[in-house]
């Protein structure tokens, strides 16, 4: 009876050593690049549909910068200057906005939805991966549900002083980096505060970028600008 259950102590510790030693299946990424899906989407929950900004909401300035050369790859990888996300992002900006409006500030956007496929580009060519998404996983701007941003005076029409410019790859583009200006201090903490009082959170190495809190229920999208 001992030696039985010796025996069968033995099979179940090789079977578990052997399980932990399997490599475990990788989860295969889901990406939508069928327009005839992504409508599909759409029409199970309007919440899918990825709403142009700047039609959505007239007054926001656009500085789309990768529909130019004035980026960190220095080519032009938007063939339209467009800035899209998806419908409770825009919600968000739209209230985000019209409190800004008050305070005598606005909105200036320079990146919403950004196909799969660009951000592949990205990564390939990044000096520093930490500022850019690993494809393997995605980037929540390829999920419609971040956007890229900063803060203007609307009487001159001029941004706000901030720690660092736009797609900045420094330390002091951090959103908690401490050693800047009062007033880019200023400027950064205020955005950072109204942006997350509508559900759209900073991301650490990054002052100008926002992510959605709710970014878990959407997919992966890989449809170009000029098909939306």
């Amino acid at each position: 009876m001992i030696k039985f259950n010796l025996l069968a102590l033995s099979l179940f510790l090789s079977l578990v050593v052997s399980a932990q030693n399997k490599p475990s299946a990788i989860k295969k990424l889901v990406i939508v690049s069928s327009y005839q899906q992504y409508q599909a989407s759409v029409k199970s929950n309007p919440d899918n549909e990825l709403i142009e900004i700047k039609k959505a909401i007239p007054t926001v300035k656009l500085d789309i910068r990768y529909a130019t050369r004035n980026n960190f790859m220095h080519q032009v990888m938007y063939k339209q200057a467009r800035a899209f996300a998806r419908k409770p992002v825009v919600e968000a900006l739209k209230k985000i906005q019209k409190e800004l409006n008050k305070k005598g500030y606005g909105l200036k956007i320079f990146d919403g939805y950004r196909p799969y496929a660009i951000t592949v580009e990205f990564y390939k060519k990044a000096s520093d991966k930490n500022f850019v998404a690993n494809p393997a996983k995605g980037s929540k701007h390829n999920r419609g549900c971040a956007v890229d941003l900063t803060l203007i005076n609307l009487k001159t029409g001029k941004e706000l002083a901030m720690p660092t410019p736009y797609d900045s790859f420094s330390a002091a583009a951090a959103a908690k980096y401490d050693n800047v200006s009062s007033e880019a201090r200023r400027n950064r903490d205020f955005l950072m505060a109204i942006m997350a009082k509508y559900q759209m959170n900073v991301l650490e190495n990054e002052w100008w970028h926002y992510d959605f809190s709710n970014w878990r229920r959407y997919d992966l999208m890989d449809i170009p600008f000029e098909k939306l």
